[in-house]
């Protein structure tokens, strides 16, 4: 079982900045990939990035070149770098862990983010 605990959310203008923490505890973090979703009101949850186990990572076009995920095995963490941030990135954020093992996919409870213009 592993448990995702997000943090790092808040109030911020457009063109700042904000970096989100997942941490997680439980099952073997570092062969699990691990991804960040978000989901705006009235609209489905989409992914933002993910990273696997070997660093490869994957970006949604809308946040190519502002956002950067990365991971810490180590402590079992994630995070989400988010730059030059737009109104139209107002979510709620979500963790997410797949498992290796099972493909079991884990959430957190999400960490609300709301830029304004």
């Amino acid at each position: 079982q592993v448990q995702l605990v997000e943090s790092g959310g808040g109030l911020v203008q457009a063109g700042g900045s904000l970096r989100l923490s997942c941490a997680a505890s439980g099952g073997f973090f570092n062969i699990n990939t691990m991804g960040w979703y978000r989901q705006a009101p009235g609209k489905q949850r989409e992914l933002v990035a993910d990273i696997t186990s070997d660093g490869t990572t994957n970006y949604a076009n809308s946040v190519k070149g502002r956002f950067t995920i990365s991971r810490d095995d180590a402590k079992k963490m994630a995070y989400l770098q988010m730059n030059s941030l737009k109104p139209e990135d107002t979510a709620v954020y979500y963790c997410q862990s797949v498992s290796r093992l099972s493909g079991t996919v884990y959430w957190g409870q999400g960490t609300q983010v709301t830029v304004s213009s």
